[in-house]
């Protein structure tokens, strides 16, 4: 068979019978290539996909704001405040009982501190033994009761410094730490416990090689002469009624209230437990973007810019309208129930319509009313049961229940955004078959025609080889005559 690169010389050699056979794949392959063909309609189908995605996305975080509103945890909110913040910080838990109390910090948490008499001559050895650390209670400064922990034994080689010593006791991991101090009369080993508190104190003796584990020399001088601060809880009062704490952090000394230490006092420190409107307040405006983000992006994917004539992805798309007025017919709920008082809607709360640029086209946003949102937290317990129904009560009575269960339907395994995906997912599927059955088409017609131009092009090729031959015979014929 002729390739292409030949095919044509029985045509006379001026047909371009490539460009035909393409030309005609091409014009098969329109149903793809066109310009609202199947490839473009996969594209779109793609980019809607990804564009519910997204708004998918907005409404769990809207569902997420909507939860907070109906959560007990988001209407517990307490502050609280400390009269001298330099001196006591403190916190509460949310559902704490609103109180204050008086508070005076005698002493802060302390770490014992043992400090060896000066060694010379500097980074000389210090003598071969072995060191016993003990963790445990110093009752007083000579009643040492030991821990439950198993005791740590070094030991120390002859020719080990105090450096050495230092490392070897950081490198068994225990209760202490240990440091070289150096000054003009020689160089010290300083042990400090790593926990503060009365429970985190430690004993250290040793076995000298020497025989004598209490003189000043060899490894005993580690313990001779020594000098050691005792750990220490820290000590305050709570209205006159003395606590301590192995930390500086003291928590549920009173129930649900953690505070810090910072100095000792030489005034009543007052700490004070209320409740946190500002919780609350962040819990609304957080809702109310949420639900701006998820209206601003409906709003753009339906719209059609009459200046541009550029249309948005889904403008005119029935589920697209259906999705934002069920989302906006989910702001008109009204609380059922009891304990909400006069209110009713949210914008009795102060969630208003936001005002748009445009006041004959409102967006449909919403913004916040703060002197309404504040003359209604006058009475929180009223706005915690608009919001969530009253205790003992349904969820399902306050408005932010009512939306947390359209928002719970919409994200739903057969909600709407679920029915969705798996419809826009079928388009998909049904489209690459409808391109593989194109494409198929397409290949087809170029076989076919590659195949007939093929044979055209030989029976050509043999009548033109036939007609030279006859006239090569006349030629000869007509010679012969003369």
């Amino acid at each position: 068979m002729a390739s292409f690169s030949s095919i044509g010389v029985g045509l006379g050699g001026s047909v371009d019978v490539q460009g035909l056979i393409d030309s005609s794949v091409e014009i098969a392959r329109l149903p793809i290539t066109r310009s609202t063909g199947l490839q473009y309609q996969a594209q779109m189908t793609q980019a809607k996909i990804s564009t519910f995605g997204q708004i998918k996305s907005l409404v769990s975080a809207l569902s997420d704001a909507a939860s907070k509103l109906t959560s007990v945890t988001g209407w517990n909110a307490v502050m609280a405040t400390s009269s001298n913040t330099a001196a006591v910080t403190a916190s509460a838990v949310g559902g704490t009982v609103a109180t204050s109390f008086s508070l005076e910090v005698q002493g802060l948490a302390k770490a014992q501190t043992t400090t060896s008499a000066a060694m010379l001559p500097v980074g000389g050895p210090v003598g071969e033994g072995v060191l016993r650390l003990e963790m445990g209670r110093w009752s007083d400064a000579s009643t040492f009761t030991p821990g439950l922990g198993t005791p740590l034994e070094i030991e120390v080689g002859a020719s080990d410094t105090l450096a050495t010593i230092a490392g070897k006791i950081n490198g068994a991991k225990g209760g202490v730490t240990a440091t070289i101090v150096s000054d003009a009369s020689g160089e010290r080993l300083l042990l400090r416990s790593k926990a503060t508190g009365e429970e985190s104190g430690f004993r250290l003796s040793v076995t000298d090689s020497d025989g004598d584990d209490a003189d000043d020399t060899g490894l005993s001088r580690l313990v001779a002469g020594a000098t050691t601060t005792l750990a220490a809880n820290a000590r305050a009062t709570v209205n006159g009624i003395a606590v301590t704490s192995a930390t500086n952090t003291f928590t549920n000394t009173v129930a649900g209230v953690t505070f810090n230490a910072l100095q000792e006092t030489t005034a009543p420190v007052e700490i004070t437990v209320a409740s946190d409107s500002t919780a609350v307040k962040k819990n609304i405006d957080d809702f109310v973007k949420a639900y701006n983000a998820v209206n601003q992006a409906l709003n753009d994917i339906t719209s059609y810019d009459a200046q541009n004539k550029v249309a948005g992805l889904l403008q005119g798309d029935s589920s697209t309208l259906a999705l934002q007025n069920t989302l906006r017919k989910a702001l008109q709920s009204v609380a059922t129930g009891t304990g909400a008082g006069g209110l009713k809607t949210l914008s009795d709360v102060g969630i208003v319509s936001a005002p748009g640029s445009d006041p004959l086209r409102p967006t449909g946003d919403l913004a916040v009313d703060s002197a309404k949102l504040d003359k209604a937290l006058a009475d929180p317990d009223a706005v915690k049961a608009f919001f969530r129904g009253a205790d003992g009560g349904s969820v399902s009575d306050g408005v932010g229940g009512k939306i947390k269960a359209v928002t719970d339907s919409l994200l739903a395994s057969d909600g709407f955004f679920a029915s969705k995906d798996k419809l826009l997912d079928t388009a998909l599927k049904r489209n690459a078959k409808d391109i593989e059955r194109v494409e198929d088409r397409a290949a087809s017609v170029r076989s076919s025609l590659s195949a007939r131009y093929t044979a055209l092009d030989t029976q050509m090729s043999q009548l033109n080889a036939l007609n030279a031959y006859i006239a090569q015979q006349v030629t000869t014929w007509n010679n012969a005559k003369k």
